[in-house]
């Protein structure tokens, strides 16, 4: 599953103010457009009934619930809410879990920006904005484009300012804490370079310990069959949980270092070409990978150092932001409840 430290620090969330006080929880309020779409979410998954707000993560200062979550969707998904509307009960449930979980990571690290005083200067959020509209062929078209997207400005506009304050408080950890030597490049020039695999995962995101028990034993009995020589494409279009995959036979081609979670990583690095690993689990759920390829460097050290001396940066800041995350959530008791199909 593909993790980078970009792409943990611009999710997409708008959020609420933080405070040292638990935080009342968000309502839905009929008659408005989240809670049309709570209504109709329900009749795939009832515990979005927007009358019963439960609780999917908790934590000391905050709880998420499904309010919050489909408030989520409503702000930065604007019209495209029908996308959701497409998939079945378990697909549905799972998006839910893992929105929420990310929606109170998100929430953490601002609370932890506040805490830090990591507040960006004005010229910093301008900057922020201003790549915003030249991506978008400028500030007019921006605004055309959000607003046909059904998306409101005041939404997107607070989610970049918040982007900012998080990216400030992580620079302030990340850049103080990674070095990388010339040693470390000679070793990195030495090894693999790419992997390429199919993996299929079953999810065990807010699943109990007896859920997970049940999951484990079907990934057992998926495995058996995998190193009796069964297709491993089809049993991923079969039986895989990761959207990303599924379709193509759980195929993850060419990935560097760095850009997977890493248990996952080490497996795709390690077990030989054209073996089947162990059951791997990740915080995204259990595993099956099985190896199809790698590639070494092909470019002279010289060319490839500065290269590979940000890949080793990167890898070095995953490292330390995961590190950071988890210090932040048993700070906060964060927990992931999941949700009753």
């Amino acid at each position: 599953m593909k993790k980078t430290v970009i792409m943990v620090l611009v999710l997409a969330f708008a959020l609420a103010g933080c405070s040292s006080k638990k935080q009342a929880a968000a309502k839905l309020v009929a008659g408005t457009s989240a809670y049309q779409l709570a209504q109709d979410l329900m009749k795939i998954l009832p515990a979005l009934d927007p009358a019963k707000s439960a609780v999917v993560v908790s934590s000391k200062t905050f709880d998420v619930t499904t309010a919050d979550v489909v408030l989520l969707f409503q702000e930065s998904m604007g019209n495209r809410t029908d996308q959701l509307k497409s998939l079945d009960a378990q697909r549905l449930k799972t998006v839910i879990e893992q929105a929420a979980v990310q929606f109170g990571e998100r929430r953490l690290l601002l609370e932890a920006a506040v805490a830090a005083k990591a507040v960006p200067t004005p010229e910093e959020i301008k900057s922020a904005l201003d790549s915003q509209y030249a991506q978008a062929g400028g500030e007019a078209q921006f605004e055309e484009m959000i607003k046909t997207n059904g998306i409101g400005l005041e939404n997107v506009t607070k989610s970049i300012r918040e982007d900012v304050t998080i990216q400030k408080y992580l620079r302030g950890i990340l850049d103080n804490s990674v070095k990388v030597t010339d040693a470390e490049i000679q070793k990195s020039y030495q090894e693999d370079k790419t992997a390429s695999v199919r993996h299929i995962l079953m999810l065990t995101q807010g699943k109990t310990p007896a859920e997970k028990a049940d999951i484990r034993k079907k990934m057992d009995e998926i495995l058996a069959r995998a190193n009796k020589g069964e297709d491993f494409a089809g049993l991923a279009k079969e039986y895989s949980e990761d959207p990303g995959s599924k379709e193509n036979g759980g195929l993850y081609e060419d990935f560097t270092r760095g850009k997977m979670v890493k248990a996952f990583e080490d497996a795709a690095f390690s077990v030989p070409v054209g073996q089947i690993s162990p059951i791997v689990e990740t915080n995204y759920g259990f595993h099956i990978i099985k190896v199809e390829n790698r590639k070494k460097e092909t470019e002279p050290l010289d060319q490839a150092k500065t290269r590979l001396e940000a890949q080793i940066k990167e890898q070095k800041q995953l490292s330390v932001f995961e590190s950071h995350m988890a210090k932040l959530k048993e700070k906060a008791k964060f927990q992931s409840i999941g949700l009753k199909s």
